[in-house]
């Protein structure tokens, strides 16, 4: 049995899906599970961690984001409890935090997991634009691992409360720090972490024509999504951006909206359990690389394909 911990992610003060295959992937196997939270009330998020043996509740005068002290003050959490694996989301914040973190350590790490094995300290992870999948072995005395979200299946909370202990942030002087944020101005699903996703490409032709996809994304409660081609020609914003140079993203059903199907899109979600492609040229490469496929004018396509699905789901 092994001691894991992990940094449970909170995005507005809300407790991100992604924790919970986190927590699903360290309960099996019963080990002992830390969670960390940095927050000002630990309360609303217990339920949600049963069957772990700890939260670690950081708190302090400003826990704003600022990766310099949230590394220093896990670094110390894990040290303290002796942590030997310990766990993220690969999203900005992760990717941003776990390399400080492993430096702070001196640990292995593992970045964008889609398996990981906390017995053996062995992860699976794509490599080369996602054109194989190749295994690591971590060494040392810690492992650190930040793993894809939507690939873990999520187990029901099984437990008792846990128990809730405290540690300070360490607030010491920072090289670098966050000043703003700035949030998109609409309230979009995260595509990181959404189930369904439906994108748009250069084939939309203009800005205002998102606004179709958006009505199909409402009825599928789905986040929007653009390929690169669409975000440089100003037809949607870079927050949507899937692909190579955007977000990597892993829904259950992705639908392709006149996207070609570049190398440079497709190895953003090629691990969408079901890709759906919707494009007039029928010799377009999507088509090799999707479960199903539409050969039609997205314009004609879309509204009918909202209308039936309304039907079907009610």
């Amino acid at each position: 049995m092994a001691n894991i911990g992990l940094y449970i992610e909170l995005k507005d003060g809300s407790f991100k899906k992604s924790n919970r295959e986190l927590l699903s992937l360290a309960r099996k196997g019963g080990h002992a599970v830390h969670a960390v939270v940095f927050c000002a009330d630990v309360q609303p998020f217990l339920e949600e961690m049963q069957g772990v043996q700890s939260v670690i509740q950081v708190t302090g005068a400003d826990l704003a984001y600022q990766p310099e002290r949230y590394a220093r003050t896990l670094a110390k959490v894990i040290e303290e409890y002796k942590l030997e694996a310990f766990l993220g989301i690969y999203s900005a914040q992760g990717k941003d935090l776990f390399p400080r973190l492993a430096a702070l350590l001196k640990a292995g790490l593992v970045n964008d997991c889609l398996a990981v094995d906390l017995e053996k300290r062995q992860a699976v992870k794509p490599v080369y634009s996602g054109k194989l999948l190749a295994e690591y072995q971590v060494e040392g005395e810690r492992a650190l691992f930040t793993v894809r979200p939507n690939v873990i299946p999520v187990e029901p909370a099984a437990g008792g409360t846990p128990q809730v202990k405290s540690m300070t942030l360490d607030a010491g002087e920072a090289k670098a720090r966050i000043v703003e944020v700035i949030q998109s101005a609409s309230r979009k699903i995260d595509l990181t972490e959404a189930e369904v996703i439906v994108s748009g490409g250069r084939a939309m032709k203009a800005k205002e024509n998102f606004s179709i996809l958006e009505d199909l994304a409402q009825v599928l409660n789905a986040g929007v999504g653009a390929s690169r081609a669409a975000v440089d020609a100003g037809f949607a914003t870079s927050d949507m951006q899937v692909g190579q140079t955007g977000k990597v993203v892993n829904p259950k059903l992705y639908i392709a909206c006149g996207i070609s199907g570049a190398i440079q899109h497709f190895v953003g979600m090629k691990t969408s359990k079901i890709i759906v492609a919707v494009n007039k040229d029928p010799e377009a490469p999507i088509f090799k690389k999707a479960d199903y496929g539409i050969v039609g004018d997205l314009f004609t396509v879309v509204p009918l394909l909202k209308e039936e699905l309304k039907k079907a789901l009610g």
